[in-house]
């Protein structure tokens, strides 16, 4: 919430989320308040192997926490995919933010159970709350409630503010083994998503696409009104994720160097999606439609060389802190660490997105920057900003009257939906030629569609994958309701004498009862 006051804003006092940055600015001259703090902040986070991009809190009084802070320094949050940590760092804050404002100033050790359900009843229930969805709330006490765990196991609190129940029996024929007997949150909602995914179909896609980033008219066709810059590259970026399954911080992290450019033979070209920039390490082979290929080449080829060329001439390149330069185009996966003085050189492939954003490549004409999207000014894309893409393109659908609303994971449940659906159906159509032996030698060489798809989207595991089956189950009985005749038998037709006698078989039937 906001209170102005003449010219200026003046915002609540609120728990912020900042992320650790080698590329701070040392004041000059250094200000009183930071006299006695280390100068050499890059050696200080290397010292104490924080990386970049780890969050951490700051109170309502700009106070950083220590003891709070250190839950984010632990090895499984060190390497965790920065959303992810993102995520739980502004769920805590959402969380310590409404108790400074709302419970008469309190810090998190002193937090009750009372406050918590007060949150719950201000987020979910009351009518001047956000009222968020089942999932999103979820989602966030799960967050909160880590926190807590670890720190009573830290000895910081005597006991967890948020109510706890034992967990839900397993549904029948799981093993009593296999589940978790720790108890889990109370407040947790139960109208989750569930199995619910949430895909477009192909031509359901194509409107959204065109209304939405193209600013085509209603009907699908060009609008000669629509003055957007970026309309192809922002198409042609969904297309690639619509087409890949990719996430959209693996694909917004994406290098010159890995998205292919070039004409192939036809069908699918391959490039391998590092893990430095996969969820949870996820590396694996991504596979393009030659079709979508163009598209990015096309982009290549005019509007990113365009803001290319104008940031370059402008000596934008040049300003860069600390950039990581590919110079030898023998050796294009080697990256020279700048202003070090010792020639040291570093894997492209194992840089972090953070990292990513400091590369750049010494081309024929010049530096420019390593990462595929670029926007105005010829600099590196946010995700926040893909983010900020898809809710104008929402905003545009809903003008035009098109009732269709998009987000990126949803593009990824649309690839996995459509792409099951297709190899399931030659799957099925191929063993269907087989008897038993040669299915099982069939399934044993060309493996099963859904671990293929499991590995497209860079899944732990297939249980993961199988929700998507749920949604090709929906399609399959949508088609055969479709089939159904909504023509019934009128009431009026029936003899008077004849209603509720089922000894009687209606008129234009055999009779035969099944």
């Amino acid at each position: 919430m906001q209170k102005r006051k003449g010219p200026w804003v003046l915002r609540e006092p609120a728990w912020t989320v900042h992320f650790t940055s080698r590329d701070v600015l040392q004041p000059e001259p250094v200000t009183p308040a930071l006299r006695g703090l280390a100068r050499d902040l890059d050696g200080w986070l290397e010292e104490t192997g924080l990386p970049e991009g780890l969050p951490f809190l700051l109170s309502p009084r700009w106070e950083y926490d220590a003891a709070l802070n250190s839950y984010f320094h632990r090895a499984q949050l060190i390497g965790a995919p920065w959303n992810s940590n993102a995520n739980r760092a502004r769920a805590l804050a959402g969380f310590l933010t409404f108790v400074y404002r709302a419970r008469g100033g309190r810090g998190w050790r002193e937090v009750t159970e009372a406050d918590h359900l007060a949150y719950h009843q201000w987020r979910r229930r009351d009518a001047a709350g956000p009222r968020v969805s089942g999932g999103t709330w979820s989602q966030d006490v799960s967050h909160v409630n880590q926190f807590f765990v670890w720190a009573v196991g830290q000895g910081q609190l005597g006991e967890v503010p948020i109510p706890h129940r034992p967990p839900r029996p397993a549904p029948w024929g799981v093993p009593s083994g296999a589940q978790v007997r720790e108890s889990v949150p109370a407040t947790y909602a139960h109208d989750g998503g569930g199995e619910r995914v949430e895909w477009l179909p192909p031509a359901s896609y194509r409107l959204w696409r065109d209304v939405g980033l193209r600013g085509y008219g209603p009907g699908g066709l060009p609008s000669g009104r629509f003055r957007g810059r970026w309309a192809a590259r922002n198409a042609a970026f969904a297309d690639l994720m619509v087409r890949t399954g990719m996430r959209l911080s693996e694909q917004a992290h994406l290098t010159t160097l890995e998205v292919p450019g070039g004409p192939g033979a036809g069908g699918y070209q391959r490039f391998w999606l590092p893990g430095a920039i996969a969820k949870y390490f996820s590396a694996r082979w991504i596979y393009v439609p030659d079709s979508v290929v163009r598209e990015l080449a096309a982009y290549v080829e005019l509007d990113r060389a365009q803001v290319v060329a104008e940031a370059r001439a402008a000596g934008a390149y040049r300003r860069w802190r600390r950039p990581l330069v590919v110079d030898d185009p023998a050796r294009p996966h080697l990256a020279r660490v700048t202003g070090s003085g010792t020639g040291r050189v570093v894997n492209v492939r194992e840089l972090a997105p953070e990292e990513r954003r400091r590369l750049l490549v010494e081309g024929g004409q010049g530096l420019e920057p390593a990462l595929f999207w670029l926007g105005e000014g010829g600099q590196p894309l946010a995700v926040s900003t893909w983010k900020g893409i898809f809710a104008e393109a929402n905003k545009r659908c809903q003008a035009q009257g098109v009732a269709l609303s998009c987000h990126a994971h949803l593009l990824r449940h649309s690839f996995a939906v459509v792409t099951l659906e297709q190899l399931q159906r030659g799957h099925i159509a191929a063993l269907g030629r087989l008897n038993a032996a040669q299915r099982g030698h069939y399934t044993r060489i060309f493996g099963d569609p859904l671990d293929w798809v499991r590995r497209r989207l860079g899944h732990r595991s297939v249980v993961t994958t199988t929700v998507y089956l749920h949604a090709l189950q929906e399609l399959e009985m949508e088609t055969r309701m479709a089939l159904v005749p909504d023509t019934w038998e009128d009431p009026r037709d029936t003899p008077l004498q004849g209603i509720g006698d089922d000894t009687r078989a209606p008129a234009g039937t055999s009779g035969v009862s099944g």
